[in-house]
């Protein structure tokens, strides 16, 4: 690879962004060391930057290599000493939806570097195909891997020119797909056991971000919904994660989240949620109920979740397109509980 100490700043997902975390001789106990203060600081703040903006996306600063790279790391701890689902995952996203805004301005061949560091294999394309203009062919295995959780129809599988086990994909394209890889590499770091080992100070400051997140949040959705699944009111989000999940294909993380915390905010039951799931291939029913169980807010913290946001849905690529129903609403539940006033309750 190629990468520079200014790409790795950028990027400092990928692998080499781990020798240059060794060289700053970094360990969890020595965090509240006042001479790490400005890398632990900018460590929070990109983690409040993930809650406050809206999509979610932390800011890049450049020609300051010495506190981006180590940051990165930092907030990883911090996140996962969080213990919090919501706030993991929109850290998580708030990294890619940044890598992405930097990767749709590099040049083809710095592009190159950051996918192959997750083993993709590409390749630069100079000749039109059909008639149009690529600037990557990718192998349909990387491709399908990333893109089998995005439900626009541009990116099936079936409507993709694709040629001798390769997919032909816009440098915009080429991003997308990179972000979700992205995003999911970021997500496992985040699922690493590190709170026991935090300094109190730095356990105080989690916790700081855990209470901003609970106000700003929770708040977001206090109007009473009718009780009671009604499928006619579903908006067409929800309406595709519950068909896919009763016929047991494939829904990303976040998906099946938002399925889950959507149809416990409307009154299904948790065994109902558990039973819709019977059908994936890696069903486990003891993991699967504590999972509903802990987004019912039943073990864990005790707080009930909400699904996530239209605009959150839709830079995950979990919108299928808008629909009338999805008018002037920024929210599935306000979707729903619109739709709901105009049919009768199920008997």
């Amino acid at each position: 690879m190629t990468l520079t100490k200014a790409d790795i700043a950028k990027y400092p997902f990928v692998a080499d962004a781990a020798e240059e975390i060794r060289r700053e001789d970094l360990d969890i106990q020595s965090l509240d060391n006042p001479e790490l203060k400005e890398i632990v600081d900018r460590a929070v703040e990109r983690i409040e930057e993930a809650l406050k903006n809206n999509p979610p996306k932390v800011s890049y600063r450049e020609r300051e290599e010495d506190i981006e790279i180590p940051s990165f790391p930092v907030a990883i701890i911090l996140a996962a000493a969080s213990e919090n689902n919501y706030l993991k995952r929109r850290y998580a996203l708030a990294e890619a939806m940044r890598a992405y805004e930097l990767l749709r301005e590099e040049k083809r061949e710095k592009f190159l570097d950051v996918a192959r560091a997750f083993n993709w294999r590409i390749r630069c394309l100079t000749d039109e195909v059909g008639g149009r203009r690529f600037d990557f062919a990718i192998s349909f295995i990387d491709y399908l891997r990333n893109a089998r959780s995005f439900h626009e129809s541009g990116f099936k599988l079936v409507n993709r020119p694709l040629w001798r086990g390769e997919v032909f994909l816009t440098k915009r394209e080429a991003a997308r797909l990179l972000r979700e890889e992205i995003r999911s590499r970021i997500e496992s770091r985040l699922e690493a056991n590190v709170r026991s080992r935090l300094p109190d100070s730095l356990l105080d400051r989690v916790e700081a971000l855990k209470r901003r997140y609970a106000s700003s949040v929770e708040e977001k959705f206090i109007e009473e919904l009718p009780g009671g699944m009604n499928e006619n009111a579903l908006p067409p989000c929800i309406r595709e994660l519950l068909s896919a999940a009763k016929d047991g294909r494939h829904i990303s993380h976040l998906g099946r989240f938002t399925l889950t915390s959507f149809l416990l905010n409307i009154g299904v039951k948790p065994s109902e949620i558990v039973d819709i799931f019977r059908s994936s291939s890696d069903f486990n029913e003891r993991m699967t109920r504590y999972q509903v169980e802990h987004i019912a807010g039943r073990r864990g913290s005790g707080t009930k979740y909400i699904p996530p946001s239209c605009e959150t849905l839709k830079t995950h690529g979990l919108c299928p397109g808008s629909s009338d129903m999805c008018r002037g609403v920024n929210h599935p539940l306000t979707a729903y509980r619109r739709r709901a006033r105009t049919f009768k309750k199920p008997p």
